[in-house]
């Protein structure tokens, strides 16, 4: 079947299937950001046109749209070219995070589309003025949805290849106009066959429409800007490479972070057999940063944390400590174990994890762990931190 997206693609990108190159990434962002400024501002001329003639306060808010929507797609190509650029002194971890500053650029812009399409619909509601129907808007605004759908599909095939935040706030928007085109011709069609103009209504919903997609794109941004949660299938990942090492006993503290696309940093501990010999687990830990690295592209860092494996009593504790936690609540997670022997008083050191979703008393918590260490051993202290999952 004919794709004209994919015929686009190989025509006019070089090693398009090298999508974490940063020059084969801008190139798709280059693409994607003229074929976005020549449909905006072919729609822009025959709307603002036609909306003109026929005096729809709807249709040509439709066309400022679709002009503000160009503007965007330029602030999209200027965001990928600067984004591409190599690291430097200034910038070590690259440029890829301009995509995120350009999101929140076009967010920006379709909220102030919708504050003045919501204002203009306003004005007409209380000075009303007649709309003049032409079949040639019907045309127009068909034309419109048809190009905002494909280009929405466009820059979503696109953003998922490449991983942008710049084309998937481009898709959201794209489809969008769509839906809001699609209810400026059902007013045009309405006022044509029942004489009643639903035009500055129909103005009030195409504002709201766009709102709500200016604000879904600016809270995805903002999460990428502040720090979200990694990806499920990144952390994963990871996972899965770290335990593929029969030296690894253990994952913790793990932190995973991006400096834009293509560009993952994190850090972590992994817990080894503290009996074996230092230079063959610190082999294994570098043997998991390249591999991290190579197969997902992971720029890691891993801690060793070497755990007693061979004292039976000290495994003996750690589990029934481990259980006793599970009893306050199943979600607690332990790690990092360790029994420091006095002649008063042993310390059982060790962190606690605790999710997010928990709501819990750091104090109080402690405090029933102490309470759980004196009830096996009146001698024991714990030392405990408490870790957010």
């Amino acid at each position: 079947m004919f794709d004209l997206t994919d015929l686009l693609c190989r025509v006019f990108i070089k090693n398009a299937d090298k999508v974490k190159d940063p020059h084969v990434r801008s190139a798709y962002g280059t693409l994607s950001a003229i074929v976005g400024i020549v449909l905006n501002l072919l729609l822009f001329c025959g709307k603002f046109l036609v909306g003109t003639i026929s005096g729809s306060v709807a249709i040509r808010a439709d066309a400022i749209n679709n002009l503000t929507d160009a503007a965007s797609q330029i602030v999209s190509l200027i965001s990928f070219r600067i984004a591409a650029k190599p690291a430097d002194r200034d910038h070590p971890f690259g440029h890829a995070r301009i995509e995120y500053v350009a999101s929140m650029i076009v967010s920006m812009s379709i909220l102030i589309i919708a504050y003045q399409l919501f204002r203009d619909s306003i004005d007409k509601l209380i000075n009303p003025v007649a709309t003049e129907f032409r079949w040639v808007s019907v045309g127009v605004l068909i034309a419109s949805i048809l190009v905002k759908l494909w280009l929405g599909l466009f820059n979503r095939h696109i953003g998922k290849k490449i991983d942008s935040e710049v084309l998937r706030a481009t898709m959201t928007d794209s489809l969008s106009d769509a839906g809001a085109t699609f209810a400026v011709l059902i007013a045009t069609l309405v006022y044509h066959f029942t004489s009643f103009d639903p035009d500055a209504y129909m103005g009030l919903l195409v504002a709201i429409l766009i709102a709500v997609a200016g604000v879904r794109i600016l809270r995805d941004t903002k999460n990428s800007i502040l720090g979200g949660a990694p990806a499920p299938e990144t952390v994963e990942e990871i996972k899965q490479i770290i335990e593929s090492y029969p030296e690894a006993l253990g994952i913790h503290d793990m932190t995973v972070h991006t400096y834009g696309p293509g560009t993952v940093m994190a850090s972590l501990h992994v817990e080894v057999d503290g009996s074996k010999n230092v230079f063959d687990m610190h082999d294994a830990i570098d043997r998991m940063e390249k591999q991290l690295f190579t197969d997902a592209g992971i720029h890691a860092t891993i801690h060793m944390d070497p755990i007693v494996m061979n004292d039976p009593a000290v495994n003996e504790l750690r589990d029934r400590i481990r259980t006793e936690l599970k009893q306050i609540d199943d979600r607690l997670e332990m790690h990092d174990f360790r029994m420091v022997i006095g002649p008063t008083h042993s310390n059982l050191i060790f962190d606690v994890v605790v999710p997010f979703e928990m709501t819990v008393d750091t104090a109080a918590l402690k405090r029933d762990i102490d309470t759980i260490a004196k009830q096996i051993d009146q001698t024991y202290n714990t030392v405990v931190t408490i870790d957010r999952a």
